[in-house]
């Protein structure tokens, strides 16, 4: 098959299942990952199709939103650096604010039992990590708590955040890049996110590089509000100097 053919074919799958992954596309049509990537990338700068985390979306689907479990499972080495090199970023016996995520998750189940900190989270997978931690004095946010994320949102969320300051703010995002911010699919959640980066003094994305350049529904910030982005070396350096240069420090692991 062509490769013209084989993109003309992503396309339809894509359009009929409102996703497609690299892995599977590369099995299906018996090519690399590689090929398959490049396909997609061909099809996002023709407009036909937008890049998303392991794969690509139809245009237009700014809102399409990975479950918990497919979170979880994607980029799990590069998640799992991000989180060891976090660590280095914890208060000494100070407060911080977890936001929901699966990166941040794997930062709440590697803290050390020696750690000390009071910790606030609108995550419940996250509070599930932490609920047993001999040093955590933990403070789980309430609210609506929405399936796709298990994160609480809505008015009760806001007011908490709005009655806090926490030394630190580990926060994630669905994409990040200068051009665009910070963005994700909810705009309830957009909303809680955008409460957390104000009750903290410090803010440290914890993103891997292939939401760079990712560009959601729901816009809560600029790249620019973020002190430090711990990511993998996945990003290219120009591109992690270019953040550099807007203003917040980036660190590549």
């Amino acid at each position: 098959m062509y490769g013209p053919e084989r993109q003309q074919e992503i396309l339809r799958l894509a359009r009929e299942g409102g996703r497609v992954d690299v892995l599977s596309l590369a099995a299906e049509f018996q090519v690399t990952a590689e090929t398959i990537r490049r396909d997609l990338k061909a099809l996002d700068r023709a407009g036909l199709l937008r890049r998303v985390h392991g794969g690509a979306i139809p245009a237009g689907r700014l809102d399409f939103e990975p479950d918990l479990a497919e979170r979880e499972s994607t980029a799990a080495d590069e998640k799992d650096r991000i989180a060891h090199a976090a660590l280095a970023e914890l208060p000494a016996e100070g407060s911080v604010i977890l936001d929901a995520g699966s990166t941040v998750a794997r930062l709440a189940a590697s803290l050390p039992l020696e750690v000390e900190l009071t910790a606030v989270t609108h995550s419940l997978p996250t509070a599930a990590r932490l609920a047993d931690h001999p040093g955590i004095q933990l403070h789980l946010v309430g609210g609506r708590v929405r399936h796709r994320t298990r994160a609480a949102v809505d008015a009760w969320s806001l007011r908490a955040y709005g009655e806090i300051r926490a030394d630190v703010l580990f926060l994630a995002a669905n994409g990040f890049s200068t051009a665009h911010g910070l963005t994700t699919p909810d705009l309830a959640e957009a909303a809680v996110k955008r409460a957390a980066v104000a009750a903290a003094r410090r803010v440290v994305l914890l993103a891997d590089s292939g939401k760079h350049g990712q560009e959601h529904f729901a816009r809560f910030g600029d790249l620019t509000d973020v002190d430090l982005l711990i990511t993998d070396t996945g990003l290219p350096e120009a591109e992690a100097a270019a953040i550099e240069k807007a203003g917040t420090e980036v660190v590549r692991v």
